[in-house]
């Protein structure tokens, strides 16, 4: 890599970085309702004189001087965010900064790598001779694993290698992340007046049928990710004191490891189950990079450390090898006040550069 035409100090980048991360907490971007924040960070771009794209509410760009021959490495991360929750102190739409922290709604999750990308892609936008192109998508509806986001965008990328999917992972790497398998079941039996006989209830059928799925091992354990966790989550019955009901129904949350396929996981499931089971979906599948990867041993080489992630997010639809790599504490994600450490900022900045720096 030739020398950059531009250089900006680690100040100015994580000083550029906050004041774009308060403007997106003050823009309410909830998904499905991103418009108003995809308006902030195109924004951002067209101030830095950058070439940016736009795809419904997702925003992306290339390098200045991208080679359609060359592969390209993806930043990604979201810029939508779930609703506050009622146990907020503070606005959440107002960012505070205080004790070297700041406040607001998407701050942690994931506003801060967001922030971070776009600093590194700006340094590194007018580099020559990359060996890879950099591309940078900031996209919607991670949060409800939505259509409209970078499944819908992906197709337009040029030739992407390999993607950096911005999560708060207090900048270690997830080389590995389980994947999500809903399933909703429903068990059936006779209905009758709840004071006679009747060895056909419906409950007493569904609790004996999940039972045996939750006490279940699958054969393969990953070793990063452990075990497939099933869950049950939600459970739907009767309505009568007196009635016995026709049917039971219920959810069950799966986290699927890299050791199987959700369509795996669901046919072993259903073979261990006599109720009826319908999969809401098999597109979030689990993900792993090797740990001999350039990416990965550029990290290692900085002191990072790897390890398997629990939680879903955009990586499970994104169609080549990825890692998970951000700013922030996943502990925090979804929580009320949430916040991110200026200096967290700071470090993400300074690590996604050096990694880029030692593969670009």
């Amino acid at each position: 890599m030739k020398e950059l035409k531009s250089v900006f100090s680690r100040e100015e980048l994580t000083e550029n970085a906050v004041k774009l991360l308060k403007k997106i907490i003050a823009t309410p971007s909830m998904s499905r309702d991103e418009y108003n924040v995809s308006l902030i960070i195109e924004g951002f771009f067209n101030e830095h004189q950058m070439t940016v794209n736009r795809f419904k509410n997702n925003i992306w760009a290339t390098n200045k001087h991208f080679d359609a021959g060359k592969p390209s490495i993806l930043l990604n991360t979201h810029h939508d965010t779930v609703k506050p929750n009622k146990a907020y102190t503070l606005d959440p739409f107002i960012p505070v900064e205080k004790d070297g922290k700041l406040f607001g709604l998407g701050s942690n999750d994931a506003g801060a790598s967001l922030v971070a990308m776009a600093q590194t892609f700006l340094y590194f936008y007018e580099a020559e001779d990359l060996t890879h192109n950099l591309v940078i998508a900031l996209t919607a509806e991670e949060e409800i694993s939505g259509l409209d986001g970078i499944e819908a965008l992906f197709p337009q990328l040029p030739n992407v290698e390999l993607a950096i999917v911005g999560e708060p992972t207090k900048m270690n790497l997830a080389i590995a992340e389980k994947g999500l398998l809903v399933i909703d079941g429903e068990m059936t039996g006779t209905p009758s007046h709840a004071a006679h006989p009747n060895n056909d209830n419906a409950i007493v059928k569904c609790m004996q049928d999940l039972q045996n799925i939750l006490t279940f091992k699958f054969p393969k354990v990953s070793d990063y990710l452990g075990e497939v966790k099933v869950t049950l989550s939600v459970i739907n019955a009767g309505t009568q004191h007196n009635v016995v009901p026709e049917k039971c129904q219920f959810t069950l949350d799966v986290r699927v490891t890299d050791e199987y396929t959700n369509r795996e996981v669901f046919e072993i499931i259903q073979s261990q189950m006599k109720s009826k089971l319908t999969p809401r979906s098999f597109r979030l599948n689990s993900s792993k990079i090797d740990v001999n990867h350039p990416f990965v041993q550029a990290g290692l080489a900085l002191g990072r450390t790897t390890y398997g992630s629990p939680t879903s997010s955009d990586q499970a639809i994104i169609p080549c090898t990825s890692v998970k790599l951000g700013v922030g504490d996943s502990l925090r994600s979804h929580t009320a006040d949430e916040f991110v450490y200026i200096d967290e900022i700071r470090e993400g900045i300074d690590i996604y550069i050096k990694i880029l720096e030692k593969i670009l």
